[in-house]
């Protein structure tokens, strides 16, 4: 299975509107490096723009895009980065053809994914009219009183909508990234491409924007070694009290230092953990549903398909037919 073609659409001449190079960056060592260890093929990369001349980001750096608007309309991803911040309260009338070619990608089947407010784009194009999206939480103003039909969600690093997704700022783009590579080729791949990339595997979307995750949970946060013996210990009926004792710490302080370094609650923390355990064995194992369930803390099958269903969007079996086609030994009980 190929993962298909990536388009990353750049708006702007790349001079007067100088493109953001940190977003273009996470797109092109995600999406444009050749990973044949991890899955091969890997994704084929657009750098895709209405005048594709040689650029300069200054610090003797330079940027060529590779393919013009013609070979967007085409691509099976479209991923627009930040745009210029002049276009943030516009209605992209200086770029009438990259919205055009927006458009088309979208009635072609396309998925749309924005970074950052790269939104802004596709709010212009009328791909986000009547859905849920996100932006850097300083410009979601903007994005919300633009574009009046959107339902801007500041709170959150990214929004997967289906085949429409957004994100927020920085970093959040890299979250979202992985989120692509774990839709479409799964949460092993993911893991390990992330593992390689030296970042965290999986934030859940719903994080808080606000939350300083820049520094890692280490052993000297006093959460840190009570995170890595949960997560080592998920078939175990694991409580936050369990979890608060191994850091030495009462429940209420273990719970205000968990929330304030991954941005959620000790126990949403370890379903994910418990979630991203589970689909690892559906993507690498014929182990029964029920053992899985057994194996990732989650107790039954049927707690298992409802918490997958709600949080994957599809059930344990199905998740499992997508990754592993043929080689599934056929499971009633999901």
């Amino acid at each position: 299975m190929s993962p298909g073609t990536v388009a990353m659409a750049l708006a702007g001449d790349g001079r007067s509107q100088p493109w953001e190079l940190y977003e273009l960056s996470i797109v092109a060592a995600v999406f444009g490096t050749p990973q044949p260890d991890l899955h091969d093929p890997w994704y084929e990369l657009r750098l895709c723009s209405l005048t594709p001349v040689e650029r300069s980001f200054g610090y003797g750096v330079s940027l060529t895009p590779t393919h013009g608007l013609a070979e967007l309309v085409t691509a099976d991803t479209v991923i627009v980065p930040s745009i210029p911040e002049r276009c943030l309260g516009t209605d992209f009338g200086e770029y009438p053809e990259l919205v055009d070619a927006l458009r088309q990608a979208r009635a072609n089947g396309a998925r749309m994914v924005a970074l950052c407010d790269g939104a802004f784009a596709l709010a212009a194009a009328g791909i986000l009219d009547g859905r849920r999206a996100t932006a850097h939480w300083e410009h979601t103003p903007i994005l919300a009183e633009r574009y009046p039909k959107v339902t801007v969600d500041d709170a959150v690093l990214y929004i997967d909508d289906g085949d429409v997704l957004t994100s927020a700022g920085m970093t959040a783009a890299l979250d979202l990234c992985l989120h692509l590579v774990r839709r479409d080729l799964g949460a092993v791949t993911a893991n390990r491409l992330a593992r390689r990339m030296v970042v965290p595997p999986h934030r859940a979307g719903g994080q808080a924007q606000y939350i300083d995750l820049s520094v890692p949970v280490t052993e000297d946060d006093g959460i840190g070694g009570a995170l890595q013996w949960a997560n080592a210990n998920l078939d175990r009926p694991l409580t936050v009290d369990d979890m608060a004792r191994r850091a030495n710490l009462g429940p209420r302080s273990f719970y205000r230092r968990v929330h304030a370094a991954t941005g959620t609650t000790p126990l949403k923390w370890l379903l994910n953990q418990r979630l991203v355990h589970a689909q690892s064995m559906l993507e690498t194992s014929d182990a029964p549903i029920e053992k899985i369930a057994r194996l990732s803390g989650l107790g039954t099958a049927a707690n298992l398909r409802r918490h997958f269903t709600a949080h994957i969007g599809v059930s344990p079996a199905e998740y499992r037919r997508t990754f592993r086609g043929s080689r599934v030994i056929a499971d009633a009980s999901g």
